[in-house]
């Protein structure tokens, strides 16, 4: 066989171990392919999976900007393909079911098996805590949209970035709205109940609503933790009732909310006013669900649809991010997740390089373009905060986020106080 063999073939056999040597081969990619994996980290499933779906949609959704020119869109990085000179960003995902040791393994199994560069989550304040020390240890970056828990960025860690505002930020602007309606509405407000999970997030915001209550003169007549994915709140809210404090803080989340929200009407009980943290009240899907029982609750607000004239770059965005949720809109939760994908992506263009070190000390050296934000832009102090992020206090009237609070932005006239169930 070898006396036929032809010149031809040689080339061809010459050609096919060239081929090995440098990497190519049938299905294979090129060696100096331009690609930054990034994981995402969010509940996927468990009871607040709708949530987290949409986070990881968010973060799908600015990479699909990202990644691909949409010269429509005003947003940073949009009328580009790419960052640095060409590189896409490949997402990697991962579900912390919720919970604090999940998410603390995932991220290990992120970084160590999966090679990802950097994380954006984790939603729960629970699981961010331990997954971001995961990626301090490591130095790499964690960009935490959504997560609320103020001691997150108390920690003075190096690569931990927060957008979203903090539940210390969220009960001060919760008793300056109490305050203010007691001063233009006549609501007569003086105690104050706290409802929360006992969970990092919820200790920690009602640690801060009973922090800012005593700062603003308000008494705390009832304090009242229970278990995230309880099967009832029966004794939580005749606890509440009992106590009949003028107003609620609320930090409940998902399907714990819906519950709370039926119990007291099963209870045939509402204070005043309940005001609510970054939770299920936020969650568009849980507004529907619950009709005409979320009428006139209120809470801290980053985002919903009726914002759209105070951020007009949000709908060419939503229009991607719709494709991915079945039609469901972004809320305020889910937009702070693109935003920190989003300005992930700003720093390594501007760094101009993949040294985890050298943009961390980008994101904390400049100030950033973010339409998608309330307040337009984003700079983070010390610790990793976002030191512009803002909310507006809403309340839902006829199934809408309507503006009430600060007055200067309002767009609605506040329902004080709520109409009792049997009103509606």
């Amino acid at each position: 066989m070898t006396r036929g063999f032809s010149s031809l073939s040689r080339w061809i056999v010459f050609f096919a171990v060239i081929c090995l040597l440098i990497g190519f081969g049938p299905g294979s990619a090129p060696a100096a392919e331009k690609v930054i994996k990034i994981g995402t980290l969010f509940p996927l499933t468990g009871p607040v999976a709708s949530a987290g779906q949409r986070c990881q949609a968010a973060v799908q959704t600015a990479v699909e900007i990202i990644n691909n020119r949409h010269p429509g869109i005003k947003v940073p990085l949009a009328k580009q393909a790419g960052i640095i000179n060409g590189y896409k960003i490949v997402l990697v995902h991962a579900d912390s079911q919720g919970k604090p040791d999940v998410g603390k393994a995932e991220a290990e199994r992120l970084f160590n098996q999966e090679g990802v560069w950097a994380i954006i989550g984790s939603y729960n304040s629970s699981v961010s805590k331990p997954a971001s020390l995961v990626a301090e240890r490591m130095k790499r970056i964690f960009m935490c949209g959504a997560s609320s828990s103020a001691a997150l960025t108390k920690r003075n860690l190096n690569f931990f970035f927060r957008l979203a505002p903090t539940d210390e930020t969220e009960s001060i602007e919760f008793v300056d709205a109490l305050q203010w309606m007691n001063k233009k509405k006549n609501a007569r407000i003086k105690t104050i109940g706290v409802i929360y999970e006992n969970t990092e997030f919820g200790k920690h915001a009602a640690e801060e609503a009973k922090k800012a209550a005593a700062h603003g003169g308000f008494r705390v007549v009832a304090d009242v933790p229970f278990s995230p994915g309880a099967t009832n709140l029966n004794s939580e809210v005749q606890t509440l009732k009992k106590s009949n404090p003028d107003a609620v803080f609320g930090a409940v989340l998902g399907a714990d909310y819906s519950l709370w929200v039926r119990t007291m009407k099963q209870s045939n009980w509402l204070p005043k006013a309940a005001l609510n943290y970054c939770s299920g009240y936020q969650d568009p899907v849980i507004m529907k669900q619950l009709g005409g029982d979320a009428e006139y609750f209120m809470g801290a607000t980053a985002y919903s649809p009726q914002f759209a004239g105070l951020m007009p770059a949000v709908a060419q965005v939503e229009k991607i991010f719709k494709t991915k949720t079945g039609g469901v809109p972004f809320d305020g939760d889910s937009i702070q997740e693109a935003v920190a994908m989003l300005v992930l992506a700003q720093a390594i263009d501007k760094a101009g390089s993949l040294d985890p070190d050298k943009v961390a000390k980008t994101l904390h050296a400049n100030t950033w373009e973010s339409p998608l934000s309330l307040g337009g832009k984003v700079a983070f102090q010390k610790g990793g905060q976002n030191k512009l992020a803002k909310s507006i206090l809403t309340q839902i009237q006829k199934n809408e986020y309507k503006r009430i609070y600060p007055e200067k932005m309002s767009d609605s006239t506040i329902v004080l106080p709520m109409r009792p169930w049997a009103k509606r």
